[in-house]
């Protein structure tokens, strides 16, 4: 697992009208090496808009159709819950996650 990874997670939570859901492992390569038993993402949805801390993928990245990665939406997510994989981001699009990560977390 490294960071910049995409994996569909089951959720079944009642606040995500999705059972399943891809999540984009943000979080630092340090700490996803480490014993720590999970790791920060951050959700992927089909609908999006002109947003800075959206940053759009599509199948290039091994998604089905467009789709945006919300970094306003943070979640630490279990590591043992990474378990299918669908592809990585590649160096130009991480820029722009970290990018959008520096704005929503207002660094």
């Amino acid at each position: 697992m490294k960071r910049g990874d995409l994996y569909r997670v089951y959720r079944g939570s009642r606040y995500d009208p999705k059972d399943r859901r891809v999540f984009l492992v943000v979080g630092r390569q340090a700490l996803i090496d480490s014993a720590f038993s999970s790791v920060i993402c951050a959700p992927v949805y089909s609908k999006y808009g002109e947003i800075d801390t959206q940053v759009e993928i599509g199948v290039e990245e091994g998604m089905k159709h467009d789709s945006a990665v919300y970094c306003d939406e943070l979640i630490s997510i279990p590591k043992s819950l990474l378990t299918d994989y669908i592809g990585s981001m590649s160096a130009a699009k991480m820029t722009e996650v970290n990018a959008a990560l520096r704005i929503a977390l207002d660094c």
